[in-house]
């Protein structure tokens, strides 16, 4: 079952980089609300309130609804803009979205059975290639994230993105050319004995040979 997120907000008057900063010395987040055939909205939502709900994963995938005052609109998180070292988020784009209109999200793998696929027993080295997704879909259909069986995976062979199963409704962003991309492989390790041999004849002279050098001659 999705998770229910909303978003209080007020609207933001004054723009621009001076108004901006003012407001977030107030513990406000400026934003933009746009889309729908409707003109863009500048809003401020509380900056205590977001950061905690940005530590949800399923934040960044599920329809949220922002309220202002007593009306409230469905959207999507299109973009958060977060201070370069502090914990700070510096402005946020929101989507509207209607029920008959296809939405684009990128949605993060949640990968199943790795520890029982056989070339995980067979001692390989996970490499997850692709960790989310770009989908479109209806807003009814909107998956908070995507399962990858990966259980019956051997060494060397990579789970393609035509091999995975898509919820109802869901498509791939990209169109058919995407299915061939690698999601995930189990590599073969390398053998101790192989990396002691990539420095084996380095700097030895072959029998009968004499060395030579390359330098000044010594002085005596």
């Amino acid at each position: 079952m999705s998770q229910k997120f909303e978003l209080f907000a007020e609207d933001r008057p004054d723009q621009g980089k001076g108004a901006s900063r003012r407001l977030r010395r107030t513990g406000k987040v400026p934003a933009i609300l746009y889309g729908a055939h409707r003109d863009p909205r500048a809003l401020a939502l509380d900056h205590n309130a977001l950061l905690h709900q940005l530590e949800n994963e399923a934040f960044f995938s599920s329809i949220l609804t922002v309220t202002t005052g007593d009306k409230s609109q469905p959207c999507i998180l299109k973009d958060v803009q977060r201070h370069p070292y502090k914990n700070q988020v510096l402005h946020v784009d929101l989507q509207r979205v209607l029920e008959d209109e296809e939405i684009r999200v990128t949605v993060p793998f949640h990968f199943l059975g790795e520890d029982t696929a056989p070339g995980v027993k067979g001692g390989g080295v996970v490499s997850r290639v692709m960790t989310e997704l770009e989908i479109t879909c209806l807003p009814k259909h909107l998956p908070e994230y995507i399962d990858v069986d990966v259980s019956k995976l051997e060494l060397e062979v990579a789970l393609t993105l035509g091999e995975v199963a898509l919820p109802e409704g869901v498509s791939i962003y990209g169109g058919e050319e995407m299915l061939e991309q690698p999601v995930f492989i189990i590599h073969r390790p390398r053998r101790e004995e192989e990396i002691e041999g990539e420095g084996e004849g380095e700097g030895e002279t072959p029998p009968g040979e004499v060395p030579t050098t390359t330098g000044e001659p010594e002085e005596d």
